[in-house]
């Protein structure tokens, strides 16, 4: 069924993470990245509570965003490197599409805050299957620019916490496979 290329389950079976870096136009149209993220919203979600958001950011802000983590990091790094300052503007600049997936939390709702992080996350591969299904690339980047409240507040505010930064575009080569686990390694049985 895997290797069936009209069966679903090879849509998912071929799914592959693209690095940001390498994804370049064409990247989703406004429809697409519509349907996308309508797709990124169809997850488990105990409560219907949506304890997510998305913020698309267009290319016309992608210059601001870098300022933007740019000036934080030199206020919380004073001797960072030009290294690192150009790795940072460039994070803010890789591929056609970007979307920032924000975990907000519901504080007042009996919902479990374990169970919302896992719908989050759940919509966060929503999102990368439906990127797939539609004939594009996405990568999930996390690192500082994440962790940072500095960064968070541009896109919303506490408790909320940025799940990650969605590039999404076309492959400007073939994405590799990359090793997956044995199967025997992460299967057992329960014996009662």
């Amino acid at each position: 069924m895997l290797n069936d290329p009209t069966s679903p389950l090879s849509l998912l079976a071929t799914r592959r993470s693209g690095k940001p870096r390498d994804l370049v136009a064409p990247g989703p149209d406004a429809a697409q990245l519509a349907t996308i993220l309508e797709i990124a919203a169809r997850v488990p979600d105990h409560g219907k509570i949506a304890p997510w958001r998305f913020v698309v950011v267009g290319a016309e802000q992608r210059d601001a965003l870098a300022k933007l983590i740019t000036d934080a990091y030199r206020a919380e790094r004073p001797q960072a490197s030009a290294t690192e300052i150009a790795a940072l503007e460039q994070f803010a600049h890789q591929a056609p599409a970007l979307v920032v997936v924000l975990f907000s939390p519901r504080t007042t709702s009996h919902i479990p805050l374990w169970e919302q992080q896992l719908s989050v996350g759940a919509a966060c591969m929503n999102l990368l299957h439906a990127t797939h299904a539609l004939g594009f690339a996405g990568g999930w980047l996390t690192g500082w620019p994440t962790h940072s409240d500095t960064v968070r507040d541009a896109f919303g505010a506490d408790p909320e916490r940025i799940a990650g930064f969605f590039f999404l575009g076309t492959p400007a080569k073939q994405l590799e496979e990359r090793p997956r686990p044995d199967m025997s390694t992460i299967i057992t049985r329960y014996e009662a």
